[in-house]
């Protein structure tokens, strides 16, 4: 017996042997019918994708054909079934129907539902470092790329809506000196998209990290850097060996972004130069810029870096941790830290706040999967090596912002005439990656916002 037709028959099973010990009746189930919905087509030529484990039926149709009125013109079960429904019925297919299969004494339940034909181009980057900003409604996608970039052969990395076909090839090289058309089609459907690249003549913004190109970036940092390529103006992905080599014009650069994250966390200074060899290897280079006033906002585990580019080398985070994205924690509730005496911070202005809890910022809610991902300053004489917020600011030369339980979770080092400014936020609520398919996105809003708010406050 199958094992679909096991499950689909307990219910009756139970039910009727409660019946028969109560009366003392031998009646006896027929369990041994097959429930399965073989095919089934609408309108003539629409013929439905069956998955008989998920027990679902989706039927593609054009991408602007009416399903108010759709007729069921075949239908095919197993071996001495029949259905709630036949050929002849007409369905208002807006949303889907529920068809039960009944084979003897054994039923089994189907969602039945229509997909409209899709085609979209839903990222673009070029040579994997420059992502495109799409429009959808105007069909138009616009990439920038760093000065001295050869046009004539750029990569295009394209993701499309399931099952679309491109054209021209993803991943073959292009000519950009001129704008290209890129046409998406799925059965009916198809669409036309207007790529522009221009040269962008020295970045204003650089998300640096490890890899050579940002597509090869873990997807909590990879979430983080096509937020701000997206987003945010003169901006641009490079690697530190970029950095390093001079391959990355510097030269107006005003923020340099580093979102380090590691699975299971990073805790000292030991397990951070193992995986920031990268970053170590261009220190020279980051020192320079930030000894000529250059700027860094860095989150998660690259706040260990300022005690590498001329802060206290004795000064890290004492207190980190982190899980796996692939068994994040999930929240029961909103989640966040408190900014207790800087609420007026250019950090923490234009927030998503609750009313009753004006200096707690929430950034995620109940359901969101999150990695909780810190580091984070302990503050205590328990253990740590600081007694109170006071003792952290003259040993690390930092100011405290945000607060978490019996911790500084986000810091600064100001600006001065040795060098530039640096925000960190080691807090494990900034989280970029881990949403939840269906929660809701309300206060994880503020992570976005929190990092325009830094990075404007750093331009500044």
């Amino acid at each position: 017996m199958k094992t679909t037709k096991i499950i689909c028959a307990f219910s009756a099973l139970l039910a009727a042997l409660i019946f028969t010990s109560c009366e003392g009746r031998k009646d006896v189930l027929s369990l041994d019918g097959d429930c399965d919905i073989i095919s089934l087509t609408l309108d003539e030529k629409y013929t439905a994708d069956i998955d008989l484990l998920k027990r679902t039926l989706v039927v593609p149709i054009p991408e602007t054909y009416d399903e108010q009125d759709m007729k069921i013109t075949a239908i095919t079960l197993s071996e001495g079934a029949s259905a709630s429904v036949k050929v002849g019925d007409h369905l208002n297919m807006v949303a889907p129907k529920v068809i039960r299969v009944t084979n003897k004494d054994v039923f089994q339940e189907f969602a039945l539902s229509v997909r409209h034909d899709e085609a979209r181009i839903l990222s673009f980057v070029l040579n994997g470092q420059y992502m495109g900003v799409i429009n959808q409604a105007a069909r138009t996608i616009s990439a920038q790329v760093a000065a001295g970039t050869d046009l004539k052969s750029l990569i295009p990395t394209v993701t499309t809506t399931d099952g679309a076909t491109l054209t021209p090839a993803n991943g073959m090289p292009c000519d950009f000196t001129q704008p290209v058309d890129f046409t998406v089609t799925y059965n009916t459907a198809s669409c036309t998209y207007k790529v522009t690249v221009t040269e962008l003549e020295a970045p204003h913004i650089i998300y640096v990290g490890a890899a050579a190109t940002m597509q090869q970036l873990g997807p909590e940092e990879q979430t983080a850097c096509a937020w701000l390529l997206a987003n945010v103006e003169k901006s641009v992905y490079a690697s530190f060996a970029d950095l390093a080599s001079g391959a990355v014009d510097m030269s107006q650069c005003k923020v340099i972004w580093w979102h380090l994250h590691k699975d299971g966390g990073i805790d000292g200074k030991g397990p951070f130069e193992e995986n920031a060899a990268e970053a170590l290897a261009a220190v020279e280079t980051l020192k320079s810029y930030y000894a000529k006033g250059g700027n860094f906002l860095l989150t998660r585990y690259a706040t260990y870096l300022p005690a590498y580019i001329g802060e206290n080398v004795d000064c890290v985070p004492n207190n980190c941790w982190g899980q796996n994205e692939d068994d994040a924690e999930t929240v029961g509730g909103p989640w966040g830290f408190n900014i207790a005496g800087h609420t007026d911070h250019p950090m923490w202005q234009d927030l998503l706040m609750k009313g009753d809890e004006p200096q707690t910022i929430f950034t995620c809610d109940a359901g969101y999967r999150i990695t909780n991902s810190t580091a984070q300053y302990h503050i205590g004489t328990d253990w740590g090596g600081y007694a109170d917020n006071e003792d952290w600011r003259n040993k690390t030369g930092a100011v405290d912002i945000a607060y978490g339980d019996n911790a500084i979770v986000a810091w600064e080092y100001l600006a001065n005439d040795a060098h530039g400014h640096i925000v960190c936020i080691g807090s494990g609520t900034y989280d970029w990656y881990t949403v939840a398919e269906g929660v809701a996105e309300y206060y994880h809003a503020n992570v976005a916002k929190m990092t325009e708010n830094a990075i404007n406050y750093l331009m500044k």
